[in-house]
């Protein structure tokens, strides 16, 4: 299983430097399987240039929403598989007991905020997200909700000998005075158990975080810790603030690693980043 990050929700350029080093894209991951199933996960600005990229290269496509907050679903309209008669795209979503994923995903994909009408893509199936893990070719899927403002859930994805999973928008210290708390009192825990590569939210430093409870997000040192009760052996932090210049996630996440000492290996997610699981 190969995972490519085409948008972090980036970082500003540090004083000097021409570009962000971490990225300026909303959330977009991509994953591989070994037997060629391709998966998308959140459809952020990041997708444009994805899209682009699997140009000719696939037959089908499975986009995972884990919810429909803007900046996660931004780029759906400039996803090119969408208006290519080659390619059967399947979009996922959570599903709710107020409106289908179809009548909310038309709020965003219709006049006068897009051209495009959602009934007019010619080859796109949507899901509702089922509550028990799903196959998609090799890839075994789960979604599970977790603690973001709305209907969010994340992600885990096992394939190819190993386990992955998405907590791209993930608040799991939200209302206790210590944390972690217990396993099965933790949001996002059954996902993330004994995840090989673990992708969560980080948005905030300590210091930071006062100001932003319930939010949705999690400071990194709430991702370290979260990662040492799930064991997971490698945790890529996400979300960054945007505000938050490239030095800036270097120095926090220097700071947090020197301080909570974690045992699994710890990586700044950046756009282009790749991690590879088990055999690929």
């Amino acid at each position: 299983m190969r995972i490519r990050l085409w948008g972090t929700r980036g970082s500003l350029a540090s004083p000097g430097a021409d570009t962000a080093r971490y990225g300026g894209n909303t959330s977009c991951v991509e994953v591989r399987g070994s037997a060629g199933t391709v998966v998308v996960i959140d459809a952020g600005t990041g997708i444009r240039a994805l899209g682009a990229a699997m140009a000719g290269t696939v037959g089908r496509v499975d986009v995972l929403l884990s919810h429909l907050h803007m900046d996660h679903i931004q780029g759906l309209g400039f996803f090119r598989p969408l208006f290519d008669l080659a390619v059967e795209t399947h979009l996922w979503g959570p599903a709710t007991s107020v409106a289908d994923l179809r009548m909310r995903l038309v709020r965003y994909l219709s006049p006068p905020l897009f051209p495009v009408h959602l009934r007019d893509l010619p080859r796109l199936v949507l899901h509702a997200l089922p509550s028990e893990p799903f196959q998609l070719g090799e890839l075994r899927v789960a979604a599970e909700a977790v603690c973001h403002p709305g209907v969010t859930v994340g992600y885990r994805i096992e394939g190819d000998g190993g386990v992955f999973t998405y907590l791209s928008d993930h608040e799991p210290a939200l209302g206790v005075s210590r944390f972690p708390m217990p396993a099965a009192w933790t949001s996002g825990y059954a996902l993330a158990r004994d995840a090989d590569v673990l992708l969560h939210d980080a948005q905030y430093g300590a210091t930071d975080y006062g100001d932003h409870v319930g939010w949705g997000h999690s400071a990194i040192e709430h991702a370290l810790a979260f990662a040492t009760l799930v064991r997971a052996r490698h945790l890529v932090t996400f979300h960054h603030d945007p505000s938050h210049s490239d030095d800036d996630i270097d120095r926090m996440t220097a700071a947090a690693v020197a301080t909570a000492g974690p045992s699994c290996r710890v990586t700044a997610g950046a756009e282009g980043a790749e991690f590879e699981i088990g055999g690929c």
